[in-house]
């Protein structure tokens, strides 16, 4: 255990900063996979509709065609699977949705149903890892079916419209695989490469080595779970899981690693070439591959219960203070507060910035275009076109730049319905999105986190027992390859759990202060043990015993 303290060092910072928060990345890797899917998985059913004169019933199909947006990191075997279950869980939503709209016409009792789905997405999602885009996407199109005229007769055609442009996506987005099959693990290998490359330049010591590392073990987990996720082990696998250990053992050893050839390696990943040969320093490394840690499901679940409340709560207050307002689209101000809801207090503030920011200019440029949507329906049709794909272009560089595409793309899909008036749109759009974000966040202040430190004390003392185990394999004259290999990889996991739950918790509110001190030292200590494992697998040069010991130590 680490003899640390169980002092805190500092309190939790209670600021909401601006700075940065509008500021731009760098766009995603696969950002066009995105926005041509979802423009594939739109416009055929679109044109259809709209050659058969019924545009009415493009939000139907819409529902089922934004599953597209989905489970583009994920290796084609397991996108097939969290696809349909996207699409079921698209379907479930909007089902309800309808049933509720054609069974009462209480707008305080459609909103409630609203903020109790949008609770119920967001945990699914979160707990299952699924996405970009997460519950965002599911609340929009059940929130909007909410207050679609509906009677009961009509639910299972609109549903069978969704279902069936959702199975459309699905064929969309599984596509790419008769070219690339194995493109979504070579993106993840190639990214824990680089993030490698990244910590081997700090040397370990350096500016930003902290977060460095911290990042390359994430990139190297979500790696391991991809190649873990593809089925059967195949030559490409292998080939990919040796650069994958090579990606650990620069992290374990960063002075020791060669940054250079990382990036090579991760560069070579490119298109449809050959994995490159990385061999292992010793032989019976290959039996190491394919080992690895995972939480399991339900573990995740307990994180979970302060967003649920929070965006149950935020969303039916949103919801009903824009009833309140007289706004005729209270889904708005509740799928904006859904958006909201991240890991901590001061993550949902930046985003309640970002949506603000992002859905006043994106009003303005829905002013620019409107007079060009109006000229026909199939320029209404092309217009959400491009506004889906230029939303899925901005929206890794920063979330409030994707908004500016989203906000006109959602104001001109009231217009397959009848013609609207845009003064009024804009201006209940505004409205919506200043009371979603202000009330939602008032809801995220107001459901406290309190468990947030126990979570950290509970990442420490499972930091600290995985650690202790990996020593006294070390110790043994014989532990075992696939002993040593599975200790090693499970505390690496905790070491990262560590750090996440860590960050996740230090943008909390209304807490104690949390062992800072502690959770530094666990981490040298543990990292330190993750080197003295490697080199005595024989995936490090080796050192003195006297050394090792020393380094699987506190």
């Amino acid at each position: 255990m680490s003899s640390a303290p169980p002092t805190p060092s500092t309190p939790p910072a209670r600021r909401l900063p601006l700075a940065g928060v509008l500021r731009l990345g760098r766009p995603s890797e696969i950002w066009f996979k995105p926005a041509l899917s979802v423009v594939a998985s739109i416009a055929p059913p679109a044109f259809t509709l709209l050659a058969l004169g019924r545009l009415d019933l493009v939000m139907y199909a819409m529902a089922g065609s934004l599953c597209a947006l989905y489970a583009h990191n994920r290796p084609y075997a397991a996108r097939a699977r969290v696809l349909v279950w996207v699409v079921l869980g698209m379907l479930g939503g909007v089902g309800v949705a309808l049933v509720a709209a054609s069974l009462t016409g209480s707008a305080v009792v459609l909103v409630t149903v609203g903020a109790l789905l949008a609770a119920a997405q967001k945990v699914l999602c979160d707990v299952t890892r699924v996405g970009p885009p997460g519950n965002v996407v599911l609340t929009f199109v059940s929130s909007a079916s909410l207050f679609a005229p509906q009677i009961l007769a009509q639910v299972p055609g609109h549903l069978a419209l969704a279902a069936a442009t959702g199975a459309w996506a699905w064929l969309v987005c599984m596509a790419p695989a008769l070219v690339r099959p194995h493109g979504p693990e070579r993106r993840a290998t190639a990214a824990a490469l680089k993030a490698a490359a990244g910590y081997a330049d700090t040397g370990g010591t350096g500016e930003g080595h902290a977060r460095a590392r911290a990042a390359g073990y994430a990139a190297v987990q979500a790696a391991w779970q991809s190649l873990l996720s593809t089925g059967a082990p195949s030559r490409t696998r292998r080939a990919l899981e040796r650069l994958v250990v090579r990606a650990e053992v620069a992290l374990a050893a960063p002075t020791q690693a060669e940054a250079g050839r990382l990036r090579a390696w991760a560069g070579s990943l490119r298109g449809t070439g050959p994995v490159p040969e990385a061999g292992l320093p010793h032989a019976a490394a290959d039996e190491l591959l394919g080992v690895a840690a995972a939480r399991p499901l339900w573990s995740r679940l307990g994180p979970l219960t302060p967003l649920a409340a929070r965006t149950a709560l935020g969303c039916a207050l949103a919801g009903y203070a824009s009833l309140a307002l007289g706004i005729g689209r209270p889904y708005w101000a509740l799928v904006t507060a859904a958006s909201l809801y991240q890991a901590n207090i001061a993550l949902t503030w930046s985003r309640a910035v970002q949506r603000v920011v992002g859905n006043v200019v994106g009003v303005l440029v829905f002013l620019a275009v409107v007079p060009l949507a109006h000229l026909g329906p199939a320029a209404l049709v092309l217009c959400c076109l491009a506004f889906s794909f230029g939303a899925e272009v901005l929206i890794s560089r920063n979330y409030w730049l994707g908004s500016v595409c989203v906000t006109p793309m959602a104001l001109l899909i009231t217009e397959f319905a009848g013609y609207q008036e845009a003064g009024t749109l804009m201006t209940e759009r505004v409205v919506d999105t200043v009371v979603g974000a202000l009330v939602g966040f008032v809801a995220a202040v107001a459901v406290t986190n309190r468990r947030a430190g126990d979570r950290v004390e509970r990442a420490l003392a499972a930091a600290d027992r995985a650690r202790e185990h990996t020593a006294r394999l070390l110790a043994e004259p014989d532990p075992g390859p696939m002993a040593l290999e599975s200790a090693r990889r499970g505390l690496a996991v905790a070491l990262s759990d560590l750090r996440a739950t860590a960050d996740a918790a230090a943008g909390e509110w209304w807490q104690r202060a949390l062992p800072q001190e502690r959770v530094v030292l666990a981490e040298q200590s543990g990292h330190r043990t993750l080197a003295a494992t490697a080199r005595r697998q024989g995936l490090l040069p080796d050192r003195d015993p006297a050394t090792e010991t020393e380094d699987a130590r506190p």
